[in-house]
């Protein structure tokens, strides 16, 4: 797995069904925004390399969620590497004691139905426990990698939430609020939908060129204008 790169220091490392993404600062290190499924560390760490770098440099980690695909490998990464780890409140109590899923339910569409059935309801509800450095809260500035500010984002998962990079036009990290594998789209599934649409709504009226995401392809450009298209309400 190469690091696939979105803008300058900017990366993608796609696991397998699931993103995480990687922003390489100058001054202030790695920062690994998600970790995928248990198992994933050495192929992150192995895209850490790839930059150049090596493991000590990984200085944070952001884990948007606490879904088995975002949080699977956190604890293995804090074993391996000198990162500080951070979630949301609500996601870093489920995360401290290895539990990993709340109930969901199907997202909208025939796509999102056939996902569900084949791959969501076989998620695993318990991971390796790990340790939360330091509790989110919504529109928290985080002193990382020139600025990251928190957006909480719940409705696939109750403590979710979004990151908004001043970069590049500035960059959304939606992780898991909407999906971008055939288009974008609402996820798969939501522990409670309709906040769901009043997050993506939200997320619709902030500025941003570029758009990453949990699953699926980035938005490299005019992606502020592309969420307004589709969720603003």
């Amino acid at each position: 797995m190469h690091p696939k790169p979105i803008a300058p220091r900017l990366y993608e490392l796609r696991l397998g069904q699931v993103n995480a993404h990687l922003i390489d600062d100058e001054d202030d290190g790695l920062t690994l925004i998600d970790t995928g499924y248990p198992g994933s560390a050495v192929a992150i760490l192995s895209a850490v390399r790839q930059l150049g770098r090596s493991p000590d440099d990984l200085r944070h980690i952001i884990v948007t969620h606490c879904h088995e695909d975002h949080a699977g490998s956190l604890a293995e990464l804090k074993r391996l590497t000198p990162a500080r780890s951070y979630m949301h409140t609500i996601d870093a109590a489920m995360t401290r004691e290895g539990r990993s899923l709340r109930p969901l339910h199907r997202g909208p569409g025939f796509l999102n139905g056939l996902i569900y059935r084949l791959i969501i309801r076989k998620a695993q509800s318990a991971i390796e426990p790990a340790e939360i450095d330091h509790e989110l809260a919504d529109g928290e500035a985080l002193a990382i990698a020139g600025g990251l500010r928190v957006i909480y984002a719940p409705g696939h998962c109750a403590g979710q939430i979004a990151l908004h990079w001043p970069r590049h036009g500035g960059v959304l990290f939606a992780a898991d609020t909407c999906a971008s594998v055939f288009g974008l789209a609402m996820s798969p599934a939501y522990e409670d939908i309709e906040l769901g649409r009043q997050t993506l709504s939200r997320l619709a009226r902030e500025d941003f060129a570029i758009a990453t995401f949990g699953h699926g392809k980035p938005i490299t450009g005019g992606a502020a204008a592309k969420f307004r298209r589709k969720f603003n309400r």
